[in-house]
């Protein structure tokens, strides 16, 4: 009877070990298995996202040139002379810059000083 029961025991320890060398390697299996489909499915995945967002992209980069481009041919300098804005001349303050077709002389009289006189005139040095 003890050499039937250490029979046995033999045959459960092979039936482990075999259970546990098919373990290891279905999780080898799986693991490869893993690796190739991130590998193929990521780099895929990744050029997908890529090839949508390329155009994409360009578009915003041009539109933004464009928007640089508008911006800078409405917005243009205007220097103060006797006849407009006498007030103006050699004061740290003036701005004058025209947006839209607006002029903004300075941040205290957007429009300008009507008289040769401006209370707020500061030397530009």
């Amino acid at each position: 009877m003890e050499e039937w029961s250490k029979s046995i025991f033999d045959v459960m320890e092979s039936v482990a070990g075999m259970v546990d060398e098919f373990f290891l390697e279905v999780t080898e299996m799986v693991e490869e298995f893993a690796d190739d489909v991130q590998n193929t499915v990521g780099l895929d995945f990744d050029q997908c996202l890529q090839d949508m967002f390329e155009p994409i992209a360009e578009i915003y980069f041009d539109l933004e040139m464009l928007v640089n481009e508008t911006d800078q041919a409405f917005t243009y300098p205007v220097e103060p002379t006797l006849e407009k804005h006498p007030a103006c001349i050699g004061c740290r303050h003036y701005h004058g810059q025209v947006y839209s077709g607006n002029l903004l002389v300075c941040g205290m009289h957007p429009y300008g000083w009507e008289t040769d006189n401006c209370p707020d005139w500061q030397d530009m040095n």
